[in-house]
C-alpha cells in the first residue's frame, strides 16, 4: 500500500512558504500528488484482493449512451429532502450497466493516455475531458445529469464548473476530509458534484464516505488547515467521532450516482483491490455566481476552468455553459 508523505516535497516551489492564500503554481495532476499527501493511512502491508470488474454486460453503443444521458431521470421528491437535509444524496440506477460499461471501457483509454502504466499506489486525475472527447462531453453536459443538479439545488439553472476523471489505483491511501466549498473559488456554496463510478464499488475500493448533515462543517470550523501534513484530516476525523457526527460509507452499485453539496464533508478509504477505483465526478453551480475575491492555493487549477475570469468576476466563461435549467 502507498504511503502518503506528509512533506513539502509534493508542493510546487511557489507554495512551499507562506499560508495558503496564493494560487495553486502547479498542474492539476501536481494538485492531486499533493492532496493525497494530506490523509492519514494505516502504513501497515496490506493484501489485496480482486475487484469487482465492469458490469458483466455488452457495451452500449456511443449513440445509446447519449439517448440514456439526455432523458430525464425521475426523481423522487424524497430524494430532494434528503439531500437539502443531509447535503448528499444517492440515487440508483442512473445509469444503465451498459453504459457504464461504455465510459469505463473509454475512460480507460483517456487515463492510459494520459499517465501511461506506471500509477501504481497513485490517485491519478484527468479534467477537462470534454472539451475533446464526445463521450465525455455528452456526461458532462448531460440533460440528465444536469437536470438532477438543478433539481437538487432548488436553482433555476446551473453552469458547468468542470468535469473530472478520479482514479484512485490499486494499493493507494485515503482521500483526505474535506467540503467542496473551500475547493470551489465561488461566492456560493449553492454547489453539487455528482459523483458517478465506473464499476460497483465495494468497501475495499474505497466508496464515498459522507458526513450527514449539512452544519457538520460548523463542527470543525475552528480547525487550522494543514498543507504539509496530515493533522487536520485526523483532527476531522477524531472530532466527528467525539461529536457523535453521522458518517455513512456504503458500497455503490453500478448504475449508482451520488450528488454532494459543496457543504457535504466527505471523504474516501483506501483502494485495497487490485482494481482501480475510478469515478467521473461532474461539478455544476448555481448560474450568476461570482468568483470570490481571493482563492487559495486549494482551489487548484481554478483559472482552467473560468478563463478570463478575474477574482470577484462572474463566473460564467465560455466554459461553463449553462446545462441544467428549470422549467
Amino acid at each position: 500500500m502507498a504511503v502518503n508523505p506528509s512533506t513539502n516535497e509534493r508542493l510546487p516551489e511557489q507554495n512551499r512558504d507562506g499560508g495558503i492564500d496564493q494560487d495553486w503554481a502547479g498542474s492539476d495532476q501536481d494538485w492531486w500528488d499533493w492532496y493525497v499527501t494530506l490523509a492519514a493511512n494505516d502504513t501497515a502491508p496490506i493484501e489485496l484482493v480482486a475487484g469487482p470488474g465492469l458490469p458483466d454486460v455488452d457495451a452500449a453503443a456511443d449513440e445509446q449512451v447519449e439517448r440514456e444521458l439526455a432523458e430525464p431521470y425521475e426523481l423522487d421528491p424524497a430524494a430532494v429532502e434528503i439531500f437539502a437535509h443531509d447535503a448528499f444524496v444517492r440515487l440508483p440506477g442512473v445509469f444503465s450497466p451498459a453504459v457504464v460499461r461504455r465510459l469505463a471501457e473509454r475512460l480507460e483509454e483517456l487515463l492510459r493516455a494520459e499517465h501511461g502504466d506506471d500509477v501504481s499506489g497513485r490517485f491519478t486525475a484527468l479534467e477537462q475531458m470534454w472539451l475533446h472527447d464526445d463521450l465525455m462531453r455528452a456526461v458532462a453536459l448531460s440533460p440528465r445529469i444536469g437536470g438532477l443538479a438543478t433539481a437538487l439545488l432548488g436553482e433555476p439553472a446551473v453552469r458547468l464548473y468542470h468535469d473530472n476523471a478520479l482514479s484512485k489505483e490499486p494499493g493507494c491511501g485515503r482521500t483526505p476530509w474535506h467540503h467542496d466549498a473551500e475547493h470551489f473559488p465561488l461566492q456560493t456554496t449553492q454547489a453539487v458534484t455528482a459523483w458517478m463510478p465506473m464499476s460497483a464499488i465495494p468497501g475495499r475500493m474505497g466508496p464515498l464516505s459522507f458526513a450527514r448533515g449539512r452544519d457538520v462543517l460548523n463542527e470543525v470550523a475552528d480547525l487550522e488547515f494543514d498543507k504539509v501534513g496530515t493533522s487536520y484530516d485526523e483532527a476531522v476525523t477524531h472530532r466527528f467521532v467525539d461529536r457523535g457526527v453521522a458518517v455513512e460509507s456504503e458500497p455503490f452499485a453500478v448504475g449508482d450516482v451520488s450528488f454532494h453539496s459543496a457543504l457535504c464533508f466527505h471523504t474516501a478509504g483506501p483502494n485495497r483491490t487490485t482494481q482501480p477505483r475510478r469515478a467521473l465526478a461532474t461539478t455544476y453551480f448555481a448560474d450568476g455566481a461570482r468568483v470570490v475575491e481571493s482563492p487559495t492555493l486549494i482551489s487548484g487549477t481554478w483559472r482552467e476552468f473560468l478563463p478570463g475570469v478575474e477574482p470577484g468576476g462572474l463566473a460564467a466563461s465560455e466554459l461553463n455553459p449553462v446545462v441544467g435549467r428549470r422549467d
